[in-house]
C-alpha cells in the first residue's frame, strides 16, 4: 500500500517528506541539503564534494570506521553524492533500524569531525579522484565544454573542483562552508517506506528539532546571458575512441518547454531524460541512431537532459567507430537535425516517447530508495515534490507543437556548443 505524500516544516525550517510504502519492511531516509557546486566560489571550487567526503570522517556518536560496519550489520546500505544543485545523503534500512538514519543524520548536521589530518588526508584522496578523472575522455571533454558554455554562472565548473583550489583550500574554508550550508533550513528529510508518518516526524522533531538555524544562504544571481552564436572546443587526450557532443542551452525543470524537450528527445535520440539525472539513452528505431549507428559512422550515441534548478544543458553525444572521423560524424548529426524541421516528429513516434518516459520514470521510482530520491531531487530543483508527482500527467499534456515549437527555440546552431574529444595516439586526424 502506498499512501499520499505529506510535507511539513519544523519551526527550526526543516522541511520533512515522507510517504508511507507497506509494502516491504524497509524504509529509507534521506537528507538533501541545497548546495552543490552552484554555490561555490572560485578559490573554492570542489567544496561540497568535499566536505561531502568530511561526512564519512565521523562525528562523536560514530567515530571514525563504525558507520560503515553498523549499517551493514543491520543489513542496510547508505550513500552519498555532490552534485551542481544539491548535496545527498541516504540510508536504506529494514524499517525496524531506520531510527540509526536519524541519529547518524542529525549528529552530522552539526558534529561531523574535520581535524587538520583529517582534511589533508581527504585532499590527497580527491587530488587522486580528479586525476583518474582526467584519464577518461568525457570528464575532460565535458569539463572543457561547460566551462565554454557557461562564462558567468557558477554551472561552468566541474563538481570534483579545479587542482589549484584543492591544493590550496585549508581546513577553516571547509569548516565554515559546512557551518553555514549544513544546517536545517537549508536541508530536506525525505523518508519513504514501512513507518507511520505522525510517529516519524515526532522522531525527526526529537532528534533535529533542536538544532539551530542559520543565516539563509544567499542565491546565485549570476545567471548566463543569452548565447549569441556556436563555440567550439576541442580536446586531446589518452584513449583510442574520438568523441562529439553537441550540448545546447536548455530550461530550467520548471520551465513550461522542459517536458516538451524532453520528449524530443525521447523521440529524436530515444532517451527519456527522466532516470536519475541524465537518464540518457538510446534504441535502434530512433532517429539519432539511424542516423549516426546503423550508418556505421558512431559506435553509440545518445541524448541527455538533466533536471536543473537554473537552465542548464541538452546533450547529443557520440563515440566515432574505428576509420571514422568527428567531421564526418558532425555532418551527418546536423542533417539529421535539420531533416526535423522538413519532417518533423510524428503523432507515433510522439506516443513512442511518451511510453519510454513514462517506463522509465516508473522503473526509477518504484522502490522506496527510488521514490526517496525522486522526491527529493524534485525539492531541490523544483522547490516542490508536487513537480515529481505531476510528471506523468505533465508527459501526457505535450502536443506535437509544443515538441515543434522547442526544437525551433533550442535546436539552432547559435544556441550550441560543440566539443570533440580528439585522441593524442592518433595525432590531428
Amino acid at each position: 500500500m502506498t499512501l499520499p505524500i505529506k510535507k511539513s516544516e519544523l519551526s527550526n525550517g526543516l522541511t520533512v517528506v515522507s510517504r508511507e510504502m507497506h509494502h516491504a519492511p524497509v524504509a529509507s531516509f534521506w537528507i538533501w541539503y541545497r548546495v552543490g557546486s552552484r554555490n561555490e566560489k572560485p578559490g573554492q571550487t570542489g567544496v561540497s564534494h568535499w566536505v561531502e567526503h568530511m561526512m564519512f570522517k565521523g562525528s562523536p556518536l560514530f567515530p571514525p570506521g563504525t558507520l560503515d560496519r553498523t549499517v551493514s550489520r543491520l543489513g542496510g546500505r547508505f550513500n552519498a553524492f555532490t552534485w551542481i544543485d544539491f548535496t545527498a545523503y541516504y540510508e536504506t534500512m529494514p524499517s525496524d533500524h531506520i531510527g540509526l538514519s536519524l541519529d547518524l543524520e542529525a549528529d552530522r548536521m552539526v558534529n561531523a569531525f574535520m581535524d587538520e589530518e583529517a582534511v589533508n588526508s581527504e585532499r590527497t584522496v580527491i587530488l587522486s579522484e580528479r586525476h583518474m578523472y582526467e584519464n577518461q575522455p568525457t570528464f575532460l571533454l565535458h569539463e572543457e565544454l561547460t566551462s565554454a558554455a557557461f562564462r558567468v554562472h557558477p554551472y561552468h565548473h566541474e563538481v570534483i573542483g579545479d587542482e589549484i583550489d584543492l591544493e590550496t583550500m585549508t581546513r577553516e574554508d571547509l569548516r565554515n562552508y559546512y557551518q553555514r550550508h549544513y544546517a536545517p533550513n537549508n536541508a530536506v528529510v525525505v523518508v519513504v517506506g514501512d513507518f507511520d508518518s505522525e510517529e516519524m516526524l515526532a522522531q525527526i522533531e526529537e532528534h533535529f528539532g533542536t538544532i539551530p538555524p542559520s543565516e539563509a544562504v544567499a542565491p546565485v544571481l549570476r545567471q548566463e546571458p543569452p548565447q549569441r552564436g556556436e563555440r567550439r572546443v576541442t580536446v586531446t587526450g589518452p584513449g583510442d575512441a574520438a568523441y562529439l557532443v553537441h550540448a545546447y542551452r536548455a530550461p530550467a525543470a520548471t520551465d513550461p518547454d522542459f517536458y516538451p524537450l524532453v520528449l524530443l528527445n525521447a523521440a529524436f535520440a530515444g532517451g527519456s531524460s527522466l532516470g536519475f539525472f541524465a537518464g540518457a539513452g538510446s534504441n535502434k528505431s530512433s532517429r539519432l541512431y539511424k542516423a549516426l549507428v546503423a550508418a556505421d559512422l558512431a559506435a553509440s550515441a545518445n541524448g541527455s537532459l538533466t533536471p536543473t534548478i537554473d537552465p542548464f544543458l541538452y546533450r547529443i553525444s557520440a563515440i566515432a567507430r574505428p576509420g571514422r572521423t568527428l567531421a564526418e560524424i558532425e555532418t551527418a548529426l546536423d542533417e539529421a537535425l535539420s531533416l526535423l524541421a522538413d519532417e518533423p516528429i510524428g503523432q507515433i513516434e510522439l506516443d513512442k516517447a511518451v511510453k519510454r518516459a513514462k517506463a522509465q520514470f516508473v522503473m526509477a521510482s518504484e522502490s522506496v530508495t527510488g521514490q526517496g530520491q525522486m522526491i527529493g531531487m524534485s525539492e531541490m530543483v523544483a522547490g516542490d515534490y508536487g513537480w515529481f508527482e505531476s510528471t506523468l500527467e505533465q508527459l501526457t499534456a505535450v502536443t506535437l507543437e509544443d515538441v515543434e515549437r522547442v526544437r525551433i527555440h533550442y535546436l539552432r546552431p547559435e544556441n550550441r556548443t560543440v566539443g570533440w574529444y580528439v585522441p593524442s595516439a592518433n595525432g590531428s586526424k
